[in-house]
């Protein structure tokens, strides 16, 4: 019975703090946002692999996994094209937009993996 409380608090634990990080402002110089933003995205994308793996693990039919890995592997180009062009901006704000499309585009596609199967 320890046990399970222990894990379970750990859990929580582990939960409030990846919270709070995905939280966090990202202020500073704009080599401490780019850094912060490439963290936040890191954690989405934690996020997103996990649900993706599960999403893939769901499929009700080869076919049906067979066209999530095509969507995927679209999406992962698109994202990456679609935030170089942030990048190619003016000045060094650039950078900064650039990181911030990564961090929202890496977000909204975790969570909307997270929800397959739950529409």
């Amino acid at each position: 019975m320890r046990i399970v409380f222990f894990v379970a608090t750990a859990a929580l634990v582990i939960a409030y703090a990846e919270a709070q990080a995905a939280e966090e402002s990202c202020d500073g110089s704009t080599y401490e946002m780019v850094e912060c933003l490439k963290k936040k995205t890191a954690q989405w994308d934690a996020r997103l692999n996990k649900a993706y793996q599960h999403a893939l693990k769901q499929a009700t039919s080869d076919r049906q996994s067979e066209n999530l890995r095509a969507a995927q592997r679209l999406w992962v180009q698109f994202r990456y094209a679609n935030c170089r062009y942030y990048d190619a901006g003016e000045g060094t704000i650039a950078r900064i937009d650039a990181g911030e499309c990564m961090r929202s585009m890496t977000e909204a596609r975790a969570k909307e993996l997270e929800g397959v199967g739950r529409q």
